[in-house]
């Protein structure tokens, strides 16, 4: 097994590879591990048991039973900059009882096939829910607190809006 890292690149573009038995995984503070299953689906796990499914769509070699690379992404930012909004609403003492958000993505062509344009949409319930409220949770999020979002946000333009529902 060769692991490769941006750290492993050398002068004049050399690239030197190591063996995975000189590299500790254990020593970064996130590890996953990704196994194959068979076509193009995957299985990942973590260190604390939790488990999900990846899958290609039909159109990419797989049976689309599962979500995509890319659907997580979205799937991981809706839900970091969600947690967010819920611990600062909560916070402000805004009473929450319901939040969805929906994220859309659309790629560029040519591979990598990046997003270059991302828009998270926030519909929020509650009992009487203060605008600006809402407004300062989103803000403190997109420019603060949402990794997710802030490394999706290298590559596309990130948009949003919101409703009270």
């Amino acid at each position: 097994m060769i692991h490769i890292s941006r750290l492993d690149v050398v002068n004049a573009g050399e690239l030197v590879m190591k063996p995975a038995s000189e590299t500790k995984l254990s020593s970064f503070p996130s590890v996953v591990r990704v196994k194959w299953l068979d076509g193009m689906r995957f299985v990942a796990n973590d260190d604390k048991g939790h488990s999900i499914v990846i899958d290609a769509s039909r159109e990419h070699g797989g049976e689309g039973s599962a979500f995509s690379p890319m659907q997580l992404l979205l799937v991981a930012l809706g839900s970091c900059t969600g947690m967010d909004i819920v611990n600062i609403l909560q916070k402000q003492r805004q009473k929450l009882t319901g939040v969805e958000i929906v994220v859309s993505g659309e790629r560029v062509s040519d591979h990598p096939r990046v997003y270059s344009k991302v828009h998270v949409e926030y519909k929020l319930k509650g009992e009487n829910l203060r605008d600006k409220a809402l407004r300062t949770a989103i803000r403190l999020s997109e420019d603060k607190y949402c990794s997710v979002g802030a490394t999706i946000g290298k590559t596309a333009k990130m948009s949003h809006s919101y409703a009270i529902q």
